[in-house]
């Protein structure tokens, strides 16, 4: 069996920035063990796989260790695959997905993603939450992952993972994050029970991040940038119960896996 391979560098317009996703087009579904063991042998953040499905595709997303059930730099880079390589006259896709339904437009030289709102609620700062960074957190917040607020952008740069007890925290990961000098916040994102200490950017983070800031600033349309070491540039726009996340993206290789 043979099957198409490219490797895209998501939120950048740079090679070797961004977010890299390995995205693998298929006609039919493999088992399950063979998507997961291509994730793994790739070991990227994230491998995408996507069928067509009449006028629409039917995603699915992995990590190096487990399926996911919302990515959003692996579906970015899909979108950039579909819009510039398999069908360049599109500028809509739908992809259906174990998080409903997502909608990819192609704006420019952006591509957007349309994902559900995942707006986090204040909770106490425990133990855990502490000692998982090597700063304490102002505020933590959560829904579905960790959200602590820290003071600026240095100690968001700066902070130190303890990544045994973000791994032991009863969520998807943890997200650090703070005001930015030159953007409207910056985070980071740790997901080492997913076979990912340090994401370099993640969509699926500012599903949560979005809501947290468009409230917290009073205002809608925001701008962000993932402080990791290949580091990331989004807008973002609170739709209220969906969120709109944008940024570019550029294609680093392209073969075929022999399997």
């Amino acid at each position: 069996m043979k099957m198409k391979f490219y490797q895209v560098d998501a939120f950048t317009d740079k090679l070797f920035g961004g977010n890299p996703a390995a995205v693998i087009p298929l006609n039919v579904w493999p088992e399950n063990d063979l998507m997961q063991n291509i994730a793994a042998e790739n070991n990227l953040s994230e491998t995408v796989f996507f069928v067509k499905e009449n006028d629409e595709y039917h995603i699915r997303w992995f990590t190096p260790t487990v399926e996911v059930d919302l990515c959003g730099h692996a579906t970015l880079a899909s979108g950039y695959v579909v819009f510039n390589i398999l069908d360049s006259g599109k500028e809509e896709i739908v992809f259906n997905s174990l998080s409903g339904k997502l909608t990819v437009t192609k704006e420019g030289d952006f591509i957007s993603l349309n994902f559900p709102s995942r707006r986090p609620v204040k909770t106490e700062i425990n133990e855990q939450l502490k000692n998982a960074v090597s700063f304490d957190p102002k505020e933590a917040f959560f829904h579905t992952k960790y959200l602590c607020l820290l003071n600026n952008e240095n100690e968001v740069r700066n902070a130190v993972p303890d990544f045994e007890i973000i791994k032991n925290l009863n969520s998807d990961g943890l997200i650090i994050t703070a005001p930015g000098s030159d953007v409207d916040f910056v985070s980071r994102y740790f997901a080492p029970h997913a076979g990912i200490p340090e994401d370099p950017v993640t969509g699926s983070a500012h599903t949560v991040l979005t809501p947290f800031w468009s409230e917290r600033l009073n205002k809608k349309n925001l701008t962000a940038r993932q402080v990791s070491g290949r580091g990331g540039y989004l807008k973002c726009e609170d739709l209220d119960d969906r969120v709109k996340i944008s940024g570019k993206a550029v294609l680093y290789c392209k073969g075929e896996i022999n399997i």
